[in-house]
């Protein structure tokens, strides 16, 4: 049996002993994390949704420091006094300090992070920017893997990069051969052998242990920002590759 947890027993922040899926936090500061990320708490706090906390006095600091509007519904800012117990749907929890630092995260990934981050939307669909100096917490799907560049990654097993530019795409057209492997790319079809992110470059590349992507809502909103935009002949050419998609699914 576990051991049974007490305050007393969860110093500082740390993931809770013997489990790689929970992470407590002493709260004797504000943190903004993940709307649904908290699983337990001891003693008095309160948890408002971040413009709510960009509108408060107390919190105005925050306005200079978040600059991502697509993302404001995502977080939450917990306050108050106590040990603040958060998870993410069993995947593991990773904390991470930035000093000076930059790193860019999938925003899936990105639980909770101290309000002395400045948080930007990045121009890589469904990723977020950290900038400054501060603790962050992410969570993965197994183990996170550190690595530096030049090096190619799966894009569903990225996490994330600090300090390093923005990836360029790779495709290797050798993988894409035949007739219907040809068809398959045109419609979209891929993997991590076809096409990959590639780092070049000083700095670090985060990857986890696994090719499955926590979740692609963000991604999907990038989209939906940009139909606006389009003629009904690429309206069009997105709701038959969707359904493509669908279909292909579905086998």
């Amino acid at each position: 049996m576990s051991d049974i947890l007490n305050p007393g027993s969860l110093p500082g922040t740390d993931n809770i002993p013997g489990n790689s899926y929970a992470y407590y936090i002493t709260l004797d500061k504000p943190w903004i994390m993940s709307r649904g990320a908290m699983i337990a708490y001891y003693g008095q706090m309160q948890f408002r949704t971040l413009m709510q906390s960009l509108q408060s006095s107390a919190l105005s600091a925050l306005a200079g420091t978040i600059s991502a509007p697509m993302y404001m519904a995502d977080y939450v800012v917990a306050e108050g006094q106590g040990t603040l117990i958060i998870g993410d749907r069993g995947y593991d929890i990773n904390s991470f300090d930035l000093e000076d630092g930059n790193l860019t995260v999938r925003s899936a990934n990105l639980l909770a992070f101290e309000p002395g981050l400045q948080l930007n939307q990045s121009i890589v669909p469904g990723y977020l920017t950290l900038i400054g100096t501060g603790k962050f917490l992410a969570s993965s799907n197994g183990p996170v893997m550190f690595a530096e560049p030049p090096v190619r990654v799966d894009p569903e097993s990225l996490v994330g990069w600090a300090d390093c530019p923005s990836p360029s795409h790779h495709y290797d057209q050798s993988w894409i051969s035949g007739f219907m492997a040809a068809g398959a790319a045109m419609m979209g079809a891929g993997s991590g052998e076809e096409q990959q992110f590639d780092f070049t470059g000083a700095g670090t590349v985060l990857i986890q242990s696994s090719e499955k992507v926590l979740n692609d809502n963000d991604v999907v909103r990038a989209i939906e920002t940009q139909i606006p935009g389009l003629s009904q002949a690429g309206v069009q050419r997105i709701l038959a590759r969707a359904q493509a998609q669908i279909a292909q699914n579905q086998q």
